[in-house]
């Protein structure tokens, strides 16, 4: 994420937006959400997509045993940062465009978001060598699955978007996720965020011209704290490490230049586009203290770990996955805060969202868009 000082020239840029902001939010807010993204936010649309080969392993217990009490098509044990907005502005659960149906969309709005989606075409990659095995729905094919459907939402579909949020992300995670697994080097992989950063301002700037005025546009996450990546390039040398989180420090580096890039992207479509309200949801700084203070945000079991896996210093063995027979899952995953490596826990993904909501780590406040003065968390 960005360092402090990026983050004061954010705050400030937006003080003025929030004074001179005409669209005003009730106790309801928002009427629905329209969610774009990756398995950050996949409420199940992978799962219900043909599958040419083997089935994910998110569609097999553990996955979903802490709140669905059985496996939704989440990559986690529970529920969402998405799920957590839905209850916040008092919506339902947004369904997933696959598997969805007319009237649920209606009541709440849909998720185009899939688990293993990249922000860029599958072409693009694959010309750089770098394959997604899982999916080929990037941003752009989300983005066409929501026009195709808008007609039928609504005739009046500037008034439909311009009461609803828009969370646009975390997207982008998979198009470095595929290309580091896969081998292809730091300065390649380094060159492709420039261009993940165009396509989603692209799809922003797309979507305002639709009628959106609130959009959420998370940051990616510390990814040199997460079990996958400090288990493919653990290292003797611990001077790659930061030595109060345990994480790795140049992958960390990697995470805040895409959201510094981010940032700067999102200022200038906001001045582009002065009526719209962009807010930037700081993930990456909004885990960083759990790693610091593990204890003190209840993660005894350990940050580094993850909850389900296999083997090795982190729990993590990419070749028996979380859901996998063989995987060992811990006892209580609320005490952990990596669910399988990848992805978190319900118990983090809750942190992350009150961090975001309450306006700690995002910039506007979102809380302060939507006069609820802390309505959420007095009474919840």
């Amino acid at each position: 994420m960005a360092p402090c000082s990026s983050h004061l020239l954010w705050n400030g840029f937006f003080l003025n937006i929030i004074i001179l902001s005409s669209i005003s939010c009730t106790i309801g807010c928002y009427t629905a959400i329209f969610s774009f993204g990756d398995s950050l936010a996949d409420t199940g649309n992978l799962v219900h997509m043909p599958q040419p080969g083997k089935l994910p392993p998110f569609v097999f217990p553990p996955y979903g045993e802490t709140f669905f009490n059985h496996a939704t098509g989440r990559c986690s044990n529970g529920r969402l940062v998405i799920d957590f907005i839905a209850e916040y502005l008092g919506l339902p659960f947004v369904p997933p465009y696959f598997g969805g149906s007319m009237k649920s969309f209606k009541e709440a709005g849909v998720n185009f978001a899939v688990a293993g989606a990249t922000a860029l075409d599958t072409a693009f990659l694959q010309e750089r060598g770098i394959m997604n095995k899982l999916t080929n729905t990037s941003l752009d094919v989300q983005l066409g699955l929501f026009k195709q459907l808008l007609p039928a939402l609504s005739s009046d579909h500037k008034k439909l978007l311009g009461n609803s949020l828009i969370l646009l992300g975390e997207i982008g995670g998979n198009d470095y996720n595929h290309a580091f697994f896969g081998g292809v080097s730091t300065e390649s992989i380094q060159d492709l965020v420039p261009y993940v950063v165009n396509i989603i301002g692209q799809a922003i700037k797309e979507l305002i011209e639709l009628g959106a005025i609130t959009i959420l546009v998370p940051g990616n996450l510390p990814i040199g704290c997460l079990p996958s990546y400090l288990t493919l390039f653990e290292s003797l040398n611990k001077k790659e490490y930061d030595h109060s989180t345990g994480c790795l420090e140049w992958l960390n580096k990697f995470s805040e230049d895409h959201n510094e890039q981010l940032l700067a992207e999102l200022k200038q479509i906001q001045k582009l586009h002065p009526h719209a309200k962009i807010i930037y949801a700081d993930y990456y700084n909004a885990v960083m203290p759990l790693y610091h203070s593990p204890n003190q945000f209840g993660f005894t079991g350990g940050v580094l770990r993850a909850c389900c896996g296999w083997g090795g210093t982190y729990n993590y063995n990419s070749s028996v996955e979380c859901g996998n027979p063989l995987a060992s899952v811990c006892d209580d995953p609320s005490l952990y805060m990596n669910w399988d490596g990848i992805h978190y826990t319900e118990a983090a993904y809750k942190l992350i969202f009150e961090s975001v909501i309450e306006g700690s780590y995002s910039f506007p406040s979102f809380e302060a868009l939507c006069n609820l003065d802390g309505k959420y968390f007095n009474h919840k």
